[in-house]
């Protein structure tokens, strides 16, 4: 497909975007002044733009929002989903609402500033959508200069250089750099957050990119959670003894994380302890297993994506956010698909028939999102029990 025509640069634009094909996106830019490179992808949630914006799962992506609305309960500091984000700008219909929230405590413009940022306003998002949908997500720059001073050519050139996703390992840039220990619990409308002081489990955490409310969810279900880098060795992970090790979502390619984090999960696998992954820790389990993955053009990104459980025959919606999943084709005899995407038929779930594993393609935590899915962490937890007693 052609490269949609190059408009002329209007009068009063201080943003662009410059998609690798040529097709330019004029607007008005918010948030930090300057530019970035990445993949353009859309994001379907009417809710949670500052959850979205943190999820470190979006390192090396520019999100563009579907939903129009974005800034209408402002930002505040309990709903982060990482300290840094990893997104490297974001997209928008309209220019950013004027917070009527009481939990508030910042402009969005103002949060984007202080994160470094960029952010283009006045794109023609369903436009852009239907481009990505059609043609696959493209590597794009998106540049806000409040002099309106762009180099087209220049921009175009860096968009076209990127090397994209396919083989980058980002886990290793936004993991932890040191073990930490977790036990904070979900938010209350009453109180804020909790603390687990009474834990039944302890789980073993590796952060190849994890959300804060994945840890607060496994909390909740009366988990201590030691967090451990992407890196870890089994070894650095069986010496904390724990009673289950779970693996977390992340950004990047999982054929290029799995080079140094599949032999470890093989590894605690042959333990016999029980291990949950979600979303990249399900692609680097089926890796484990000697399944492949493999790029999707478009990905899932959204909190609405209906997921059918092919063990009980219930929907759930789930919040989803990824761009590789697992061959189908490939999953081991031993190995049964347990969760089915009813968007477009891939593999979202699956289990070990002999050992204590399993994984879904989604984020159960649902930050943003529909808690339809909080029983796999008590699913995890049962796994957990079941083994305690048979020791």
């Amino acid at each position: 497909m052609a490269p949609e025509t190059v408009s002329e640069k209007p009068a009063g634009a201080t943003a662009v975007l410059v998609l690798h094909d040529g097709t330019v996106f004029w607007g008005h830019g918010l948030g930090a002044v300057g530019s970035n490179v990445g993949e353009v992808v859309f994001n379907t949630s009417i809710t949670g733009y500052q959850e979205v914006l943190t999820d470190l799962s979006y390192a090396g992506q520019i999100i563009t929002f579907t939903f129009p609305h974005v800034g209408n309960v402002g930002a505040n500091p309990e709903d982060l989903e990482s300290v840094t984000p990893a997104a490297r700008g974001c997209i928008l219909r309209a220019d950013i609402t004027e917070p009527s929230n009481y939990r508030a405590r910042q402009h969005l413009d103002a949060w984007l500033k202080a994160n470094n940022l960029p952010c283009i306003a006045g794109v023609d998002t369903r436009r852009l959508t239907r481009l990505i949908r059609d043609r696959g997500a493209p590597n794009g720059v998106i540049c806000h200069d409040p002099r309106g001073n762009f180099d087209i050519p220049k921009l175009l050139a860096q968009a076209k250089a990127w090397p994209g996703l396919n083989g980058m390992d980002l886990a290793k840039d936004v993991t932890c750099r040191q073990t930490y220990a977790w036990n904070q619990t979900r938010w209350d409308k009453g109180s804020g957050y909790g603390a687990q002081e009474k834990p039944k489990f302890h789980v073993v955490a590796v952060d190849y990119g994890a959300k804060q409310n994945i840890l607060r969810c496994l909390a909740d279900a009366g988990c201590k959670v030691t967090v451990v880098p992407a890196t870890a060795t089994a070894e650095d992970i069986l010496r904390h003894q724990p009673d289950g090790v779970f693996l977390s979502n992340g950004p990047g390619d999982p054929a290029a994380t799995g080079v140094y984090a599949v032999p470890e999960i093989q590894k605690v696998i042959a333990a016999g302890k029980p291990v949950f992954g979600i979303c990249l820790g399900h692609q680097l389990l089926a890796l484990a297993f000697g399944a492949k993955t493999y790029k999707l053009d478009r990905g899932h990104r959204g909190a609405n994506q209906p997921v059918k459980d092919l063990e009980t025959g219930k929907v759930e919606i789930t919040s989803q956010n990824h761009g590789f999943c697992v061959d189908r084709a490939t999953l081991p005899k031993d190995v049964i698909e347990t969760h089915k995407s009813l968007f477009d038929g891939i593999v979202e779930g699956m289990r070990s028939i002999d050992k204590p594993v399993f994984s879904v393609q989604y984020h159960p935590e649902a930050s943003p999102g529909p808690q339809d899915s909080h029983y796999l962490f008590h699913r995890f937890t049962k796994l957990m029990a079941d083994q305690k007693k048979k020791a």
